[in-house]
């Protein structure tokens, strides 16, 4: 379903943009500052409707090719997991009060375990939506145009239900380099490199559109709430 607005003044923006600089300071090596143009204000509550296949109240792990992220949590608690071609996996916990932010190119994935709310500020607001994000569902689907276009097309064919069905759809493939973390670190490294290249390169075909979001969206501030 479309995220529905609720009213955010461009004065109550920038005290909040200020406010995640001072914290950004903290547990983030990146800062609030390095968000590029076009911040946006999201209020999100992490899918806790049912489990996804490895037991988790979790989102869909995927990667930004340009736009940084930010969580500040505003209740509950739960974790964010990385995975970056640097460090690897690491898993960061989320409780009140607390702001982390990475920058793209880092594979996440937000888990729920108490009622997890969170204010996601990103960096150019709406360019997740034209192709920025991409969510992992594997080498296989990834080599399959057709059923990679299915999968991300479920949530706007079907609404809530077709969100948690492509959320499950990427778990199933996540627990596998999850998998890979433990047992096989090169084949890990390999894998995650093959991801974030596949969709820097799908990416890079979007750049002139990206251009044009950010000269849009730059002139205001953008806020939503939804679920995820």
């Amino acid at each position: 379903m479309p995220p529905s607005s609720f009213p955010v003044s461009r004065a109550t923006a920038v005290s909040l943009v200020l406010f995640m600089t001072v914290l950004a300071a903290r547990p983030a090596p990146a800062r609030a500052e390095d968000l590029i143009s076009g911040i946006g204000l999201t209020q999100l509550t992490v899918y806790d409707q049912r489990p996804a296949p490895d037991g988790l109240m979790s989102g869909s792990p995927h990667v930004h090719a340009v736009t940084d992220e930010g969580y500040y949590v505003m209740s509950g608690k739960g974790r964010v997991e990385l995975h970056d071609l640097k460090d690897g996996f690491r898993s960061v916990d989320l409780l009140p009060g607390r702001y982390i932010q990475f920058p793209p190119g880092v594979v996440h994935r937000l888990v729920n375990a108490d009622h997890l709310v969170l204010l996601v500020v990103m960096g150019n607001a709406g360019l997740a939506e034209r192709g920025d994000a991409r969510i992992y569902f594997g080498k296989a689907v990834d080599e399959d145009p057709a059923e990679f276009a299915r999968l991300t097309g479920l949530a706007k064919a079907k609404g809530l239900e077709g969100a948690l069905d492509r959320r499950d759809a990427a778990i199933r493939a996540y627990t596998g380099l999850l998998e890979l973390w433990t047992k096989d670190r090169t084949a890990y490294f390999q894998e995650l490199a093959r991801f974030i290249g596949v969709h820097m390169k799908a990416a890079a075909g979007l750049r002139p559109g990206f251009a044009e979001a950010v000269e849009a969206l730059s002139a205001r501030p953008s806020s939503a709430i939804r679920r995820g």
